[in-house]
């Protein structure tokens, strides 16, 4: 009898206990409720609204994903040119997603057709927009050889279309960047609602010179947007992922916290292209690397061993001296000069002719040293912090055809700095900066190396503060150019001094990779070399990267070796 009434009173105790715990959950844990207030999230009737809905970041048109990790950057093997400017070191880079190739004369174009129909060429206000972003197609010219041929035809003839776009400078490509950013979320607008069907594609009626979509003016001042015109400017809100017609919505624009508007199409970094190039996850197991790669494929030959292509070259290259593809009617690398993208076998991430082809254009301002001791986290030399420009009435200023800004560069080419309906820029102050610890100042391309007080000359007790009195860890020829404001005329002046000592300033760019013109020394993803950011040549070219946002990666980590 007792031994049955231990069982009841247990049996009713764990009863209670369950009934307990589940009242519990459901109070604390009610669907749809903010876990910071108790209130209703996506309320119908307003308050807070939030993308319940996002699942993950959508792969960027033409990208693939690469998973971040840590990498050895730097040279692994010999440094036979003995250049002592990538020495080894540990780094550690966030998931990004990187163009599977090269961007390509057909991709470029594009630009160059959008920008020809919204800025034409023809005005005065936007003749110099266009003819800013044309490549600069006489780098094809060499004094002993005949190369007409490319010099007229490998820009635009669809026989080049897939072959990677040459004569770019790093200013260009920068822009370019930018141009692409605008039009694909432009475009992830239009396909979520927010704005009017196909009106992107209305070149030269519904979107004009004064009626253009720039993401910083959506998301900072929305209705100045294609110069305001509301019927471009669909408004809805969102309700839970879900857009929806709202006359009296709050939300209605897309904003961040939407999840549909993409981070920006950039240059990758250094550090970014290296890690792409190496694709060292093809030779990991569990969380070790079984040592490292010389190029960007396995092995230390530039030929394939596998049994269909045996022999044939694995990238584009120079092979000798006078041999830029091999012998007439044999399978080598099947090039002469560029070729077209996708020709060779991808790497393990998926990307192609990240050796050969063409080197490519990274974010980063040269130096010889990477500081790892400063950084080792995502490392980039270049950042310069800007903010939007706040005009008289309080809100974000954007560039109009009157206040447009051209910057005349050191070769004479005259390039616009922002286009008419995006925000306009100005350096951080010191709003941004006081009491700062991270940084302190807008321009960061010195730090820590070759500003004043990184000098072994700086004299800290010195009167002389002017840039022409300091003594300058890098100090390059200056060369100047001034347009004379009557006649419109530019007067070119070469600095002839014999004190210089170096090319570098801060406005060199790191480029990567080996090209058509290069011997496979220059194929190791860790080989690193230099260029004037406003000059061009015929061997380099650009790919784009994008920031990935949320988790490392969307799929559990894989045990063991991968597949691929």
């Amino acid at each position: 009898m007792k031994i049955k009434q231990i069982m009841t009173l247990k049996a009713l105790l764990m009863l209670s206990i369950t009934i307990g715990l589940s009242s519990c959950s459901k109070s604390s844990n009610t669907k749809g409720a903010s876990r910071a207030t108790g209130w209703k999230i996506n309320d119908k009737n307003g308050g807070f609204q939030h993308n319940s809905k996002f699942t993950k970041q959508e792969t960027p048109p033409g990208m693939v994903p690469v998973e971040g990790g840590t990498f050895t950057m730097g040279k692994v093997q010999d440094d036979v040119m003995h250049d002592w400017n990538n020495s080894p070191s540990q780094q550690h880079i966030q998931s990004f997603y990187m163009d599977e190739t090269e961007v390509t004369n057909l991709m470029y174009t594009e630009y160059l057709f959008w920008l020809k129909t919204v800025f034409p060429p023809t005005e005065e206000n936007y003749k110099n927009i266009y003819t800013g972003a044309i490549p600069d197609t006489l780098v094809w010219r060499n004094r002993l050889g005949y190369n007409e041929t490319m010099t007229n035809n490998y820009l635009r003839h669809p026989a080049y279309a897939e072959y990677p776009v040459v004569g770019v400078n790093w200013i260009q490509a920068v822009e370019f960047s930018k141009w692409r950013t605008d039009r694909v979320n432009e475009n992830m607008l239009e396909k979520n609602g927010y704005l009017k069907k196909d009106s992107k594609v209305k070149l030269g009626s519904e979107v004009t010179a004064e009626s253009t979509f720039s993401t910083d003016t959506y998301l900072s001042a929305p209705t100045k947007t294609f110069g305001g015109n509301e019927d471009i400017l669909l408004k809805r809100e969102m309700n839970g992922g879900r857009r929806e017609v709202a006359d009296t919505a709050k939300n209605v624009y897309a904003q961040i916290n939407s999840g549909i508007i993409l981070p920006e199409y950039r240059l990758p970094t250094e550090a970014e292209w290296e890690y792409a190039a190496s694709a060292l996850v093809g030779n990991r197991e569990f969380n070790i690397y079984k040592g490292q790669k010389k190029y960007p494929w396995n092995g230390q030959y530039t030929r394939s061993g596998s049994r269909q292509q045996r022999g044939d070259q694995l990238a584009n290259f120079k092979q000798g001296r006078g041999d830029y593809g091999g012998i007439a009617g044999w399978s080598d690398d099947g090039a002469d000069i560029t070729n077209k993208v996708k020709s060779y076998p991808a790497n393990d991430f998926g990307l192609y002719d990240m050796a050969g082809n063409v080197a490519e254009w990274v974010a980063d301002v040269y130096r010889p040293v990477v500081d790892d001791e400063a950084n080792d986290f995502n490392y980039y030399r270049g950042n310069v912090y800007m903010k939007n420009k706040i005009g008289e009435d309080g809100i974000v200023e954007v560039v109009t055809a009157e206040n447009i800004k051209y910057d005349t560069l050191s070769n004479g080419k005259i390039l616009a700095r922002n286009f008419p309906g995006q925000v306009a820029q100005v350096p951080v102050d010191d709003n941004e900066t006081y009491l700062r610890q991270n940084f302190s100042t807008s321009d960061n391309r010195d730090y820590r190396d070759g500003d004043k007080p990184s000098t072994r000359f700086f004299d800290f007790g010195s009167e002389e503060d002017g840039e022409d009195n300091a003594k300058r860890m890098y100090e390059s020829p200056k060369h100047t150019i001034s347009v004379d404001s009557a006649s419109g005329e530019l007067s070119k002046k070469y600095d002839k001094s014999d004190k210089r000592t170096t090319l570098v300033n801060n406005e060199v760019r790191v480029y990567k990779g080996g090209s058509w013109r290069d011997r496979a020394y220059w194929l190791d993803p860790a080989s690193r070399r230099y260029f004037p950011q406003d000059m061009a040549t015929d061997y380099i070219g650009f790919r784009n990267a994008m920031s990935k946002v949320g988790p490392k990666s969307n799929k559990k980590t894989p045990r063991g070796n991968p597949k691929f």
